[in-house]
């Protein structure tokens, strides 16, 4: 019955979107800084040192927190099937040109089981458990610790390595298997729970950031899809 009493959240809500903005912001910089050292600007080491790697985490974590708060969230709307269907064809989709614009970029290295691929199926994975905030938070720990902790050299290809479990890192441009990753996204619907029990107060000062925040948030994927080849082609005229 409480669960019933709980108002729905209204169709956007800005401190959630200034934090998705937010998170746009960090990648767009951190993909900027790779494009210097692909250009031959900078030498930065973003494979081994723990500042890079930390800073990927951070990003890619908010991505996927935010990603199981909006789908909770997404959930609690009067949606049909169909539309939830479409949001998930629309992220795969983004999915396919990403893998393919990156192997045209990067033939040895393309993306072929990136930060899309892994939003896109990790929301079919978890929708069972949207509505259950307490086993979507303990799935999450579950898969988040197996991601962390096994590994086994049979998954050490790209017909398995999409799981996790790899005993090394894949030649790609980016890799966000579904251990631990569908893990955060898992533990981002426990959050949206808890964010309509507080009836958003957490987002609050979130929302009284920039507008322009807001914005990027609400467009996260388009910028995701264009940001790339324009921040490459800026690089190129200005390299030259």
């Amino acid at each position: 019955m409480a669960k019933r009493s709980l108002s729905a959240p209204p169709a956007r809500i800005a401190g959630l979107d200034a934090l998705r903005g937010l998170a746009i912001v960090a990648m767009v910089a951190y993909h900027f800084c790779f494009d210097l050292r692909f250009f031959g600007v900078t030498r930065s080491d973003f494979e081994h040192d723990p500042r890079w790697l930390a800073a990927r985490t951070l990003i890619l974590s908010s991505f996927l927190l935010i990603a199981g708060i909006s789908a909770m969230l997404a959930q609690r709307q009067p949606l049909p099937a169909a539309r939830w269907l479409r949001h998930v064809a629309i992220i795969a989709g983004a999915a396919v040109l990403v893998s393919l614009a990156s192997y045209a970029v990067f033939p040895q290295s393309f993306i072929w089981f990136g930060v899309l691929h892994a939003i896109a199926m990790s929301l079919v994975v978890a929708r069972p458990l949207v509505a259950r905030p307490l086993a979507a938070a303990i799935v999450g720990v579950v898969v988040i610790a197996a991601g962390l902790m096994l590994s086994d050299a049979a998954f050490d290809n790209r017909y398995l390595g999409w799981l996790g479990f790899m005993t090394r890192k894949p030649v790609t441009e980016d890799y966000v298997p579904l251990f631990p990753w569908t893990g955060v996204l898992l533990l981002g619907i426990a959050a949206g729970h808890a964010l309509v029990r507080a009836n958003f107060a957490p987002l609050a000062r979130p929302g009284r950031l920039p507008p322009a925040l807001q914005w990027l948030g609400r467009h996260s994927l388009v910028v995701y899809l264009v940001h790339q080849p324009l921040l490459m082609g800026l690089l190129w005229f200005a390299t030259r």
